[in-house]
This record gives structure tokens, sequence and C-alpha cells, in this order.
């Protein structure tokens, strides 16, 4: 089992920046692979980013390619979302998923672990 509780969202102007963190506790967090989901109001469920369990691999949705960095601290258990030049669409409920299945995660069909979210709400 493993549980994950993301922290950092809030209200930010366009333009603007903040980070969100995931914090896991439960098993091994080095033998997962990450990801952040985001799901706006009145629509789907939408992939993010994912980063390999060592860190080494990314993977961004074309609309924040360039703007968002995920990142990972396997010491800390922590995976971060840095996000940059928000825009109001970016608008959601921000969630941190874990699997250890790397198409798994990115897909998001089937992925074993999620957190309850955290709200990021981007004023123009």
């Amino acid at each position: 089992q493993v549980h994950l509780v993301e922290s950092g969202g809030g209200l930010v102007q366009a333009g603007g920046s903040l980070r969100l963190s995931c914090a896991a506790s439960g098993r091994t967090f080095s033998s997962f692979c990450m990801a952040w989901f985001r799901q706006a109001p009145g629509k789907e469920r939408e992939f993010v980013a994912a980063i390999s369990w060592s860190g080494g691999s990314t993977y961004y949705a074309d609309s924040v390619e360039g703007r968002f960095a995920i990142s990972r601290d396997n010491a800390k258990s922590t995976v971060d979302l840095e996000m940059n030049s928000l825009k109001p669409e970016d608008t959601a409920v921000y969630y941190c998923a874990a699997d250890p299945d790397m198409v798994v995660v990115v897909q998001g069909n089937e992925i074993n672990y999620w957190g309850k979210g955290t709200l990021v709400t981007v004023s123009s």
C-alpha cells in the first residue's frame, strides 16, 4: 500500500508559478513511477507529467511541455511539479499517482494509487 498526499495548490494569477508536492508513505517509494494528473471542472481527468523510478526519464503532456517540470527525491519520498507561466486553462484539481509500471502511470487507466488532490486556480 502507498499513501499519497498532495500539497501546494492555491490561487495564482496568470503568468505566475506554483510548486506542487506529493509526499508518499508506505511501500518503497523508489520502486514506483510517479505521475501528476489533473481534472478541470466538467472535464475528464488528463495526464500532466510522469517520471520514472530513478528520475532519469520524464514525460509531459503537450499542453504543459516547456512550462511544467516534474522531479522526485527518493530519499524524501516526494515528487514535485513545478508549474510556470500558468494559464487560466491550467485551473484544475491536481492529483498525484503511483504505479510500478511506467506505461500504466502515463495512461492512467489502471493506476493503483492516487492522492486526494490539491486545487490550483489560475485567475486571468
